[in-house]
């Protein structure tokens, strides 16, 4: 039962402060790096749907496909800035036209065809 003696004055002298410290420390580092690898994670699986999703059919003017007519031009109505104030920034705007003058977006497949790569003996 000495021991016991000598464990309660290093307890009371601050002598597992340190032991405290280190254990602390290891995990907090130990749950920052699961944070890290849980963003990480999310950033792939984020990547991985992206790269499985068909390019939306827009065109440079951020407007969709749907809104051009079969010329191109685009029909969709903006906010046309017409005041501006002391700093150089648009302060009243009036309904316009898009000024697009044709899509330059990507061209959506309507149908695929491939031939039959073997003769049919």
């Amino acid at each position: 039962m000495d021991w016991f003696w000598w464990v309660l004055i290093a307890f009371w002298t601050g002598g597992f402060a340190w032991v405290v410290d280190n254990v602390r420390t290891a995990l907090r580092n130990r749950h920052e790096r699961r944070l890290q690898l849980l963003e990480v994670a999310k950033q792939e699986r984020l990547a991985v749907e992206a790269a499985n999703r068909p390019p939306e059919p827009v065109c440079g003017c951020t407007h969709h496909l749907a809104k051009h007519d079969e010329q191109g031009r685009c029909h969709e109505g903006v906010e046309v800035p017409t005041v501006w104030n002391e700093n150089k920034e648009p302060s009243r705007y009036e309904a316009g036209h898009c000024n697009c003058q044709q899509y330059v977006g990507p061209q959506p497949l309507s149908q695929v065809f491939a031939e039959d790569l073997t003769d049919g003996l």
